[in-house]
């Protein structure tokens, strides 16, 4: 590995660090809109975690949540 290998690739990732930046505030801009728009940001944080979610893992955590919520009532 050569000194330019790191220079690329500390490049690299100060690039990409700055188009995470600039979308993360396109993100909040649609959530900003939404929310103008009568729709609840945290609702649709979770639905959007949900529905990335693996089918299986998603089950699986329903079903420890449901043998939970019965076990304190």
């Amino acid at each position: 590995m050569t000194n330019a290998d790191l220079k690329s690739f500390v490049t690299r990732i100060e690039n990409l660090l700055e188009e995470k930046k600039a979308i993360t505030t396109d993100i909040a801009e649609v959530f900003k809109s939404a929310k103008s728009a009568g729709f609840d940001p945290k609702v649709m944080r979770a639905l959007i975690k949900k529905r990335a979610q693996d089918a299986a893992d998603l089950a699986e955590f329903q079903a420890l949540l449901e043998t939970y919520e019965s076990a304190v009532g």
